[in-house]
């Protein structure tokens, strides 16, 4: 029984990293659905901006949190806003790979 001894702690920091990656995966993936339900909600408040006469784009940014501040574009055709928000990533190639766009659409007054 001796050679088995200290077995556990083996397979346990060999395992450790592959835990840690995949934990960091599904936290990535949560941060980009919860960066779309902001974008749709961004986008529609664009609209009905828009479709009040007033600037899209402001709303677009008041309707997001702060961190988001740099990571938005917004762009504004006839009566539609398209938002596209990258959401926090480690990395910025990995936020521009998750980047994701939402559109409304308000007929001006």
């Amino acid at each position: 029984m001796a050679p088995e001894r200290g077995q556990a702690t083996v397979e346990l920091a060999a395992a450790l990293p592959v835990l840690l990656l995949t934990g960091l995966i599904a936290l990535q993936l949560l941060a980009a659905g919860y960066t779309m339900t902001l974008a749709d909600g961004a986008a529609e408040a664009g609209a009905l901006a828009l479709a009040t006469g007033s600037p899209a784009a402001d709303a677009v940014r008041d309707a997001l949190p702060g961190w988001a501040e740099d990571e938005v574009e917004v762009i504004v055709r006839g009566g539609e806003v398209t938002v596209r928000l990258r959401p926090p990533a480690p990395l910025r190639s990995i936020a521009e790979g998750l980047a994701v766009t939402s559109s409304a659409t308000a007929r001006p007054r």
